[in-house]
């Protein structure tokens, strides 16, 4: 009971952090203002084409993969240049979808590879009131007053080998801007002060689980959360080898779940008391590779992997894209399009059923509907329950492999040209 009292004291305070001075819903961070993919929206669209329900469409410029963000009357985009040589800040008008504002932030003077299914502009980035944090990895963190458009910081020391590019996106929490870094030369998380970007701790993983493993099994794209256990907030970080629980304010570690081999993307998740974390790639000899999603009491401390780990499945679990929970049930889609529905408590699967299409984006939850969207730009709502129930297909032009937002009884949704408002 405590626990869930505290997961509802936190998730009222991230709510009150994403709303804005007028009292509107906003969408903070990838997967929403509380991390969920949960949408407080009661009459979101569940149908659209290029010629219906569409307020407004802006063409972007450059090529970026990172999710739309909403405070007030703005609303966000990271952006690159397909060669990465400029890395930039758009600000679009939520009402109209006029671009109101271009900032250039970072023009490296030497890039990386990146995997071709990535962008140089994939991390998401954060906003609150008056200001918005945009983050490249190891090209350049920076800090935008949304009044003015003035860079107020910007940190260009937090390196790594990222290898395929970056995509960890950063969590705003009370004062620190949090940032997962993890290459294959370092790893480690750091929390910077969100007004001067000045750093305030900075805690490397441990480096018995990284020194005897090749660096490409090092490297890791994911997010992390914060969640609530027992009056205490945790930072989780299900990142290359391991989960890890630490303590947002200071970085000190609580618990560990080991899990090995390959890099995570998928971000962890929150439900009934217990967290559901993603493994990564695992690479069995002779076998298919896959990944593990496991639920883990977060009350222990130290390494619990034998003792805390009440489930783990490693069925068809996605890798890119974050399930949603929805009811005490997972609903998670895999990249080839598999559609399956998970009971939170036990990990036992309630259905399954095959979606024709590739999917890189996250499932989100709003008015009563699970949102679907998949790389050849067709989006699916269904119904959640005990069985799989299809209420629309709905198919725009373009690719999609970006998280929209869903706030105020809009999508958000971006394209890999346009940045669409989706309205009844």
């Amino acid at each position: 009971m405590n626990r869930i009292l505290s997961t509802k004291l936190l998730f009222a305070l991230l709510f009150s952090i994403g709303l804005s001075a007028q009292g509107q819903e906003n969408w903070t961070h990838l997967r929403g203002s509380k991390l969920d993919g949960h949408s407080i929206s009661t009459n979101a669209p569940v149908s659209w084409s290029e010629t219906n329900h569409i307020l407004w469409k802006t063409e972007i410029r450059g090529v970026a993969w990172s999710s739309p963000i909403v405070f007030g009357d703005q609303v966000w985009t990271s952006s690159a240049t397909l060669n990465g040589e400029e890395l930039f800040a758009v600000c679009t008008d939520f009402n109209s979808g006029k671009i109101l504002k271009e900032v250039m932030l970072f023009k490296p003077d030497s890039l990386q590879h990146i995997h071709p299914t990535n962008s140089y502009a994939t991390s998401t980035p954060c906003i609150e009131e008056g200001y918005v944090y945009m983050h490249f990895g190891t090209y350049g963190t920076a800090c935008v007053d949304t009044r003015t458009y003035e860079i107020i910081w910007t940190r260009t020391d937090l390196n790594c080998d990222h290898m395929q590019g970056a995509a960890s996106s950063p969590v705003i929490y009370k004062n620190l801007l949090i940032l997962h870094i993890e290459g294959t030369d370092v790893q480690y998380l750091i929390a910077l002060d969100k007004h001067t970007g000045k750093t305030i701790w900075k805690t490397n993983r441990p480096r018995e689980f990284y020194d005897k493993i090749e660096p490409v099994y090092r490297k890791a794209f994911c997010t992390p959360i914060v969640v609530p256990v027992n009056g205490k907030d945790q930072l989780i970080s299900n990142g290359s080898q391991l989960c890890i629980a630490y303590e947002p304010e200071t970085g000190k570690e609580i618990w560990q779940v080991f899990y090995g081999d390959d890099s995570t993307v998928s971000m962890p998740l929150s439900w009934g008391g217990l967290v559901f974390v993603n493994s990564g790639w695992m690479f069995p000899k002779g076998g298919a590779f896959y990944c593990r999603l496991l639920a883990v009491d977060p009350t222990g401390t130290g390494d619990v992997t034998k003792t805390h780990v009440p489930w783990e499945t490693g069925e068809d679990v996605p890798q890119i894209s974050t399930p949603v929970i929805v009811d005490s049930l997972i609903y998670m889609v895999h990249e080839r399009g598999d559609l399956t529905c998970l009971n939170a408590r036990d990990g036992k699967v309630i259905w399954k059923t095959k979606l024709k299409d590739q999917f890189n984006a996250s499932a989100l939850y709003a008015s009563g509907n699970i949102y679907l969207f998949s790389v050849k730009g067709k989006s699916y709502v269904i119904k959640p329950g005990l069985t799989f129930q299809l209420i629309a297909e709905n198919q725009l032009d373009g690719m999609i492999k970006a998280t929209p937002a869903i706030v105020r009884d809009n999508v958000i949704l971006r394209t890999d040209k346009f940045l669409y408002r989706i309205g009844n």
